[in-house]
């Protein structure tokens, strides 16, 4: 049977020390300039040694003042009852997690139970143990580490899954996307359009979802699929404007549309405003051509690049974008990736937020969905 050995205040070894010596508490304190009741107290355990008493202690026995301090704390630290490891078990949730943000979102309830915090992170992601590596795919091919996403991002892919998965539409038909496209295209004039979109994707066979974005995790969109035949396209409006709204659904739809993903299970876009003349993906420079192509079509934007260079006056983006019976937003986003300006006209790129959400499933912004 294993015991704990007992751990004794730092009086009990000064009193063998003096004992040791054959000085009195008297003889003691005035060696060291202090008063007889102090050494009286530090002997009875009433009064803890301070760094300036183990060194007073340590020149006077000469056992130099890290033995006091040492036997001091051990004993502090003997008197505080034991965690049983629940610290270090909530810590190590949160290192791996971002709990307080999941918890925040209401996908993991708080709780003072180590036991049942821990269990609901299991279920979240699906794995056995907390050190399980977490997979987002239904797939059999293994993605290069280097491509896996951070646990932030997959906290969100999760979150997206779940709410997509709920949902009860038509079977996927890639004619029936293809057919919607114009559709889709005959949107693009006004904010307040956007809210048809879920209902045309969804008569398409297209789950589409929204998940508010987790800060740090520079998440655009992703196109992922529950099953071969099941795509799923999850916005995060991490950057709430009409332009960006349709660079990126048209982007995912592209992913759809070639079925990319397909052979691990999702395709994760992040930081797509940012991402001109960067080195991308076969699938990336696909998607973000037809994304491209689909807002504003590129022999039209050079064409009016061509005619107003360099004065882009603001009447003349808004008669451009009226003729092309778009939002002057969209024609500003493009103008802004090309030009390398983005701060030009940015009070024509208008919200969508609250539109979008109004018809497609969201998950954020205080709106917790539940099954």
């Amino acid at each position: 049977m294993n015991t704990v050995a007992e751990i004794f205040p730092p009086g009990e070894f000064l009193r063998e020390e003096l004992e040791a010596r054959g000085w009195s508490q008297t003889e003691l304190a005035e060696i060291i300039g202090r008063p007889v009741r102090l050494i009286n107290e530090l002997i009875a355990g009433k009064k803890a040694i301070t760094p300036e008493t183990a060194i007073q202690l340590g020149d006077s026995l000469g056992t130099g003042p890290e033995l006091w301090m040492n036997l001091e704390s051990q004993y502090q630290l003997s008197k505080v009852r034991p965690t049983d490891g629940l610290i270090a078990r909530r810590a190590k949730l949160y290192e791996r997690f971002p709990v307080r943000e999941m918890i925040r979102r209401g996908w993991i309830e708080a709780t003072k139970s180590i036991e049942v915090l821990e269990q609901q992170f299991l279920t979240f992601f699906g794995v056995d143990s907390l050190e399980a590596e977490i997979p987002f795919c239904h797939a059999a091919k293994k993605t290069d580490p280097q491509d896996q996403p951070s646990m932030l991002q997959l906290a969100w892919l999760y979150r997206a899954r779940r709410i997509a998965s709920e949902l009860v539409i038509a079977s996927y038909a890639e004619a029936q996307l293809r057919q919607a496209l114009p559709r889709l295209s005959a949107l693009l004039s006004a904010p307040e359009e956007t809210r048809h979109v879920a209902r045309i994707l969804a008569e398409c066979g297209v789950r589409f979802v929204v998940v508010e974005p987790i800060p740090g995790a520079k998440i655009d969109g992703a196109c992922f699929w529950l099953t071969d035949a099941q795509p799923v396209v999850a916005l995060s409006l991490r950057l709430d404007r009409i332009d960006n709204f349709w660079f990126v659904l048209r982007h995912e739809l592209e992913h759809v549309l070639q079925r990319h993903g397909q052979d691990r299970g999702y395709i994760l876009d992040q930081d797509l405003d940012g991402t001109a003349g960067d080195q991308v993906s076969e699938e990336e420079t696909v998607a973000n051509t037809a994304a491209a192509n689909y807002c504003v079509s590129p022999d039209e934007i050079t064409g009016f690049m061509a005619r107003v260079a360099p004065f882009f006056k603001e009447e003349r983006v808004v008669l451009f974008a009226q003729r092309l019976n778009v939002h002057p937003g969209i024609v500003v986003g493009q103008l802004q990736r090309r030009l390398g300006r983005y701060d030009l006209f940015r009070k024509y790129q208008v919200k969508v937020r609250q539109f979008v959400t109004s018809s497609a499933l969201t998950d954020g912004w205080g709106v917790v969905h539940t099954a």
